[in-house]
């Protein structure tokens, strides 16, 4: 394992996730849809525990040339289905500021997968590889929570248009 690598991967990952937290608390703190605002709160939350993560596997890294592959934070499965309430899915317009900050927020959870599954199947070390297929397992929950709320308001939208051909 290249020594650069590994920090520069751990580099990227922490600005992705501080990223994140940052477009998240904008968007909470933008909204005037207290859903919304809830939902981008524990968004930006869950970025936070992302970042002490990386800092820590950072620190040992720095400090033994090793991973250290044990996660101390659990993630919680999201119920989308309780988080996106009809109200939510009423007060959305398809093309307003809350539709737009989901739909790029989708694209930056799908990046973050990307870099961490990638450097998963990259290196050879056992621990590094654990500690970037749990963020990627995180993030993909992240997407597809984002991705079933993209859908739902899409399908308001085409309701209340009449878009469905049947």
């Amino acid at each position: 394992m290249d020594n650069q690598s590994a920090i520069e991967v751990l580099k990227k990952a922490l600005l992705l996730e501080q990223q994140g937290k940052a477009f998240y608390e904008h968007v909470a703190n933008s909204t005037k849809n207290n859903e919304v605002k809830a939902i981008f709160l524990m968004m930006a939350e869950e970025e936070k525990k992302h970042i002490a993560i990386i800092k820590e596997q950072f620190i040992h890294y720095n400090e033994t040339g090793k991973f250290n592959g044990q996660v101390t934070v659990t993630y919680p499965e999201p119920v989308v289905r309780e988080i996106i309430s009809d109200k939510i899915r009423s007060e959305i317009s398809a093309a307003g500021f809350e539709a737009a900050a989901i739909a790029a927020a989708i694209d930056m959870e799908n990046r973050a997968v990307k870099v961490y599954s990638e450097r998963s199947a990259q290196t050879a070390d056992p621990a590094e590889k654990e500690v970037y297929r749990w963020l990627a397992d995180w993030e993909i929950g992240h997407s597809k929570m984002l991705e079933e709320m993209n859908t739902a308001i899409l399908e308001e939208s085409w309701n209340d248009n009449n878009f469905w051909p049947f």
